[in-house]
């Protein structure tokens, strides 16, 4: 006979059969896991829509990330960022489950008790949040529960077929295995479907938002000038459509609103406080605006950037309604998710269309875009002031108040910086010769006056500027220059209304927004 290590074939020994025990170990832990996470997710989806166990962990890694990786991550993957935190989560999941199943094995309970630590953390993630509720306390239990039981059932199991006395009782245990551990598998993607389908239709907010019919505009917005659009192959269209709208929030599970229970408070240092329905908002005189938005993490050239039509109420009339103490300075507004943005009052209070937003591009807002209400705020940076899912202003000091971004260190105020871009040419190879070169630039509440745009160390060349919107929104320009055969430095850079040229230092996004040129390299063939 011959031990563990030494390449026996003994039914209980060989190392070929300890190996493959070991790997059946790790695939119950990772079924394990997976049945547990399916199990709390369709839980959450009947009894908690807007908290699951995954998306209350994942808002506490955001939450507790560093707002410089944050911005990498921003950089990095874009509006992709969440999808990439889930996949990370899921693989550290995936390692702690492997990790656990072959703890199990050796030494029983401490794989099943890791994998209740992860449920323990879910939990107390859930606690954490602001939706938190009673019912919301099942879903990460019960995936607990049904993380343990799974791994504590298959770890027998695959003792036992190690602990076979013949080859035939092995095969036969090897089947019980594999049926159990497969049929686990195959459970939990099924509950995952199901996870998902109840969640995209369990609030129906989908066919909620589908029915609302948004009034008429008391105050339309302004007709676009002729020839505000340009027509140039790859630039960005002068209107985003909605689905093509960037979006950068800490929301790792869009929030469902039943628009008949939303809400809006106003309160703080005010006269009166104030509530508002949605209904009650709807009928309101409605304003409608075009507004170009901004993400602070943009990159010079970057595109998280978009001009939209939006309706909504002045968000100066309600503020007027409750009535302004003095020595405010600040309107902290509130997330239904417990997302905060201190915007600076007078931001709020002047002749700027700050609004309360239920509409975008002619329809209600798309669900991640803040349904069904949101702010919007021209001139400030989305960090500092674009709300969504908005459930309450609170009228107070920078003194006194902070809120999310604040607190990790980015600026008080938010400024929307004095940027523009180019889109055309692209990357690939241009023709020698006359070459179009086209893009948008912007200086939100200011406005633009003029695009002038270099070749390599030549003087700057005035572009065409399409006429503009508003103060509020980006302008397109377009300019032809020549280009020899070779490589080519192409810049660009705006000149606001008041004279003052774009910034020429290169700043990164943190504290308040990049600063620089927007440069690209070209090939003409």
């Amino acid at each position: 006979m011959s031990g563990p290590g030494q390449g026996g074939r003994g039914a209980g020994g060989g190392t070929g059969r300890t190996r493959s025990h070991r790997w059946w170990a790790v695939a119950a832990g990772l079924v394990a896991a997976a049945l547990g996470v399916a199990a709390g997710e369709l839980l959450a989806a009947i009894v908690s829509p807007s908290l699951s166990p995954v998306s209350a962990v994942g808002s506490v890694v955001i939450d507790a990330v560093p707002g410089p990786v944050k911005d990498a991550a921003i950089a990095l993957f874009g509006t992709a960022d969440k999808t990439a935190l889930l996949v990370g989560m899921g693989l550290v999941i995936a390692l702690a489950a492997a990790a656990a199943g072959r703890l199990e094995l050796r030494r029983p309970p401490s794989g099943a008790a890791v994998l209740g630590l992860f449920g323990a953390a879910g939990l107390a993630a859930v606690l954490s949040r602001q939706q938190f509720s009673l019912l919301s306390i099942l879903p990460p239990v019960a995936a607990a529960v049904v993380a343990v039981l799974v791994l504590r059932a298959l770890a027998a199991r695959i003792r036992d077929l190690a602990a076979a006395p013949t080859e035939n009782d092995a095969a036969v245990r090897r089947r019980t295995v594999l049926a159990s551990v497969g049929g686990g598998a195959a459970v939990a993607l099924i509950g995952a479907a199901l996870a998902g389908i109840a969640r995209g239709g369990q609030v129906g907010v989908t066919a909620l938002r589908g029915a609302v019919r948004l009034p008429a505009p008391s105050r339309p917005a302004a007709p676009v000038p002729a020839g505000a659009g340009l027509a140039v192959d790859g630039l960005a269209p002068l209107v985003t459509p909605a689905a093509d709208f960037y979006r950068i929030d800490t929301a790792l599970s869009v929030p469902l609103i039943d628009p008949a229970d939303w809400r809006l408070r106003v309160t703080g240092m005010v006269d009166r406080e104030v509530e508002l329905s949605y209904a009650e908002l709807l009928a309101e005189p409605l304003q409608e605006s075009y507004v170009t938005l901004a993400c602070v993490s943009n990159e010079v050239g970057g595109d998280l950037i978009g001009n939209a039509r939006w309706l909504g109420l002045p968000v100066r009339e309600l503020l007027a309604r409750a009535g302004i103490r003095p020595g405010a300075d600040m309107v902290l507004s509130t997330s239904r998710d417990g997302w905060s943005a201190s915007t600076p009052l007078e931001a709020l209070t002047d002749d700027r269309d700050a609004l309360l937003a239920v509409g975008m591009n002619g329809e209600p807002l798309p669900l991640e875009h803040g349904f069904p209400v949101r702010l919007v705020v021209p001139g400030l940076y989305g960090y500092v002031s674009a709300t969504k899912w908005v459930t309450e202003l609170r009228v107070t000091r920078f003194a006194d108040e902070t809120a999310y971004w604040t607190d990790r260190g980015w600026g008080e105020r938010g400024p929307v910086k004095l940027s523009s871009r180019i889109d055309v040419p692209g990357r690939a190879p241009v023709s020698a010769g006359v070459v179009t070169v086209a893009g948008v630039a912007w200086a939100q509440h200011t406005g633009i006056s003029a695009v002038q745009v270099r070749v390599d160390d030549g003087g700057w060349q005035d572009a065409e500027l399409a006429p503009g919107i508003s103060a509020d929104t980006w302008r397109q320009y377009r300019i032809s220059v020549d280009l020899a055969p070779g490589g080519h430095d192409l810049a660009v850079r705006a000149v606001d209304a008041n004279g003052v040229r774009q910034a020429e230092e290169k700043r990164p996004v943190l504290p308040d927004g990049a600063t620089g040129l927007h440069t690209i390299r070209v090939t003409a063939r």
